[in-house]
């Protein structure tokens, strides 16, 4: 896109996404914007009544402050979404976005949320909470279907901002797109089955029913990885239970984030229903679990550090309020002799380095046997040795991009450098990619963008730190196992338990794996990533609290069960005091002589 100055910006038409791309007549305008409604677009002039917070979503486009970006993409004036209307922060702080891949390529500014900004938008879901609990569940669902079908008829957008946003290929991002979609059209039909059920009573004249009911206020919180499939887990089944929600934004991705909480009100969602607020972790993540000790949030939905998560465990712990916590891993993939070698290393390849290794579901731990050590690891360096780097918006068929951020690529920096204090072998990698340090494959200029070397640690063991640790990043740790029990050890061995991988083509083993690995998701002959959206994901020991995301389990989260008794006799009658009993009358037969 070609944007000119704003202070020429001419008549405008309007995108699929609704961003103001220029046409040849100018006019005068410090900002522009588009609003449809009612099929007639016109311009608007003032934004006072925007950042005033008096706008509804729907009555707006998006603000373009600037088109100077090096690649002719628009920098954006970002809002939070409360009660349906575009607001800035209280106090009027902002952040800025930027592209990973480019950083000179600025997304846009977004509110840096205050306190008082989380509370409106939670006494907005509060205020909201009535009314959707009580719309029919079919109408829900209803709605969560056209959400599905706007995401479809935008999803080449959507895929282009959320690799502009952190940095993955287009082909990962239009992945975690189609996850969202899925999620949408699984859970608009669950709207028709949000099943109870009618129960016998043992007393005569009485009906038992059960219902599932909505918690109430949901407080959202995701990582940036994942900005478009994971947000939809946690808030598509959370509304369709007839929950409201609170979602705080990545700090990496407010840009997608504001794009698919306008998706969502296009969808008929009501105002309050789902309220965005953009910031950081420690600032407006914090004050939207601090709110629980409130009494103001009834559930917390969280993806993150374990270190985190346990601390939001520890508040809803003591507040007797649900969270989901899906977490940290340390995934182990075991190679057997029996395995297909070349099968073994791509999953292997992909579930290391894909996404830059930022996946909560990334390879951490590979184990090989040692009877096909030394060939599988021929064949999997070659691999590595090969890979390609760089933006995948200029370039071609590269396998993951850069860090999501250079705050992710600092940490992953800081962490890498245990591995080789615990004495590992490093067979390859050299920290950050610059232009006097780059791997053969890497495309593009490394000085605009915030890239890493894959990194293959090989003789670790058990004892080392490296071994049991999650590195967020393109990393993997190689450990040789003796044989079958040797290598179950190993894959159990970590604190985490989350996704697991184990490649052999002998049945017993496969079985084995399956029965005796401790995780809550494994895979036989296949990577350890690649979630679907109707099965449950999460983990257990340090990789979450034994809820899930995902499927018909997901129910569980966002609803509880009401059991209901209906009494028509007119009277009193008491459970197990009032029944009849039914008593034994034994024949006087010799059963025995039948025999």
């Amino acid at each position: 896109m070609n944007l000119q100055p704003l202070r020429y910006a001419p008549d405008t038409t309007l995108s699929t996404m609704g961003v103001v791309k220029p046409t040849n007549k100018g006019v005068s305008l410090d900002v522009y914007w588009l609003s449809e409604k009612g099929g007639a677009m016109r311009m608007i002039h003032d934004t006072s009544g925007i950042r005033s917070g008096m706008t509804h979503v729907l009555e707006a486009g998006f603000e373009v402050m600037s088109g100077d970006n090096p690649n002719g993409s628009p920098s954006i004036r970002g809002y939070n979404i409360i009660n349906g209307e575009l607001r800035g922060a209280s106090d009027g702080d902002t952040f800025e976005s930027r592209n990973p891949a480019w950083l000179d390529d600025c997304l846009g500014e977004f509110p840096q949320s205050t306190k008082q900004d989380v509370h409106d938008a939670l006494h907005a879901a509060r205020d909201a909470f009535p009314g959707w609990a009580a719309t029919p569940a079919p109408t829900r669902g209803q709605i969560i279907g056209n959400m599905g079908r706007l995401l479809m008829e935008h999803k080449d957008d959507i895929v282009r901002v959320e690799t502009r946003e952190i940095g993955k290929t287009l082909k990962e991002s239009a992945g975690s797109v189609q996850e969202a979609i899925d999620t949408c059209l699984f859970f608009q039909s669950e709207g028709r089955r949000l099943y109870g059920q009618t129960v016998n009573s043992e007393l005569p004249d009485k009906e038992l029913f059960t219902y599932r009911r909505p918690l109430g206020v949901c407080g959202i919180i995701n990582a940036c990885n994942f900005p478009a499939a994971v947000p939809f887990w946690k808030m598509i089944p959370a509304i369709m239970c007839g929950n409201t929600c609170v979602w705080k934004s990545p700090q990496d991705a407010p840009l997608l984030s504001f794009m698919l909480t306008r998706i969502m009100h296009e969808a008929g969602l009501p105002n309050g229903v789902i309220n965005l607020v953009h910031g950081r972790g420690r600032g407006a993540g914090q004050y939207l679990v601090d709110a629980v000790d409130e009494g103001l949030v009834n559930k917390i939905s969280f993806t993150g550090s374990t270190a985190v998560g346990k601390m939001i465990g520890e508040i809803c712990g003591r507040n007797l309020v649900s969270c989901s916590l899906e977490l940290g891993g340390k995934n182990p993939l075991v190679v057997m002799p029996s395995a297909s070698m070349e099968n073994a290393v791509e999953g292997a390849y992909w579930a290391a380095f894909g996404t830059a290794g930022q996946r909560c579901t990334s390879l951490g731990n590979l184990i090989v046997h040692q009877d096909v050590y030394d060939d599988f690891m021929s064949m999997f360096m070659s691999k590595v040795e090969s890979t390609r780097i760089g933006d995948s918006m200029r370039n071609d068929d590269v396998l993951y991009g850069p860090m999501l951020s250079e705050k992710y690529a600092r940490d992953f920096v800081a962490t890498l450098g245990m591995c080789e204090t615990d004495g590992a072998t490093k067979l390859w990698g050299d920290g950050i990619i610059t232009e006097d340090n780059k791997p053969a494959n890497f495309l593009g200029d490394a000085s605009e963008g915030t890239y890493m070397w894959p990194h293959v640690y090989a003789d670790v063991t058990e004892d080392m730190e490296c071994f049991h640790e999650e590195i967020f990043g393109p990393v993997v740790t190689i450990v040789k196992a003796r044989d079958f029990d040797h290598a179950l050890h190993l894959a159990n061995a970590s604190p985490y338990g989350l996704s697991s991988a184990c490649y052999t083509n002998d049945r017993l083993e496969a079985y084995r794996f399956k029965t005796g690995i401790k995780a809550g998701m494994t895979g036989i002959n296949n990577s350890t990533t690649g979630a679907e959206a109707h099965l449950p994901f999460g983990g257990v020991k340090g990789s979450g609290n034994g809820t899930r995301e995902s499927g018909i389990w997901v129910i569980e989260a966002y609803s509880y069960w009401h059991a209901v008794n209906d009494e028509l006799s007119g009277k009193l009658q008491l459970a197990q005091m009032d029944v009849d009993e039914v008593h034994i009358e034994e024949a006087d037969a010799d059963y025995s002589a039948l025999a």
